[in-house]
């Protein structure tokens, strides 16, 4: 009967002892250093402000999918792969949305427009203070985008796109031709003014009209 009692407190010394070996084995993997890479836009601190929620986290159980469900979507961030250096670093390489164009919606507030057409959130950036204006709604400019990348429209030469009632586009280039589009079909239109803008007969032209069917404005 006397051993009970020793037997029992051995068994709790023992389980205590595994309990505080086996949190002291989570603790040790616990996030105490970032490191950011491969950003150019994005400020070092900026990311690692984002990402401070990380710290403390068990560095064995992140994935990259995961902790991209936790940036906002209308960030400038890509994607990110991530790189575990135990037992307690975190390299986080960041690849950053492109910007093609700043966006001007229906309130007369800015966002930047990534490659796929998606919103990033609006700052001002020097390197992208000369991008093309898209006056009008997201959806009908990403129409009016895949049909420009189809018919290999020079889009580096655009200064603006603005949007007219009845789903109709003008787009003023940098020489400052404005190709106004109809309101459907413009595709031959748009072949059309590729193939003259820079001949030497239509230099003195400013505008080309394209909004009659079968026709072509110049003034």
């Amino acid at each position: 009967m006397r051993n009970k009692p020793i037997f029992g407190i051995a068994l709790f010394i023992l389980f205590s002892t595994f309990i505080s070996q086996n949190k002291f084995t989570i603790n040790k993997f616990e996030i105490k250093e970032i490191e950011i890479e491969n950003n150019e836009i994005l400020e070092d601190q900026e990311l690692i402000k984002i990402f401070s929620f990380l710290y403390n986290k068990n560095i064995i159980f992140l994935n990259s999918y995961k902790l991209k469900k936790n940036i906002d979507q209308n960030s400038f961030i890509e994607k990110i792969e991530i790189k575990k250096i135990f037992p307690d670093k975190l390299v986080i390489k960041v690849f950053e949305k492109k910007p093609i164009a700043i966006l001007i919606d229906k309130y007369q507030k800015k966002y930047y427009l990534g490659k796929k057409n998606d919103l990033i959130e609006y700052r001002y950036i020097l390197k992208f203070d000369n991008l093309p204006i898209v006056e009008g709604e997201l959806k009908s400019f990403k129409k009016l985008f895949n049909n420009l990348i189809k018919t290999n429209f020079p889009t580096e030469e655009v200064l603006s796109y603005r949007l007219f009632k009845l789903d109709r586009w003008n787009i003023e280039m940098i020489d400052k031709k404005i190709l106004k589009l109809p309101t459907k079909n413009y595709t031959e239109s748009l072949i059309n003014f590729i193939n003259i803008k820079d001949k030497t007969n239509f230099e003195k032209y400013k505008i080309f009209d394209y909004r009659l069917n079968n026709q072509l404005i110049l003034k």
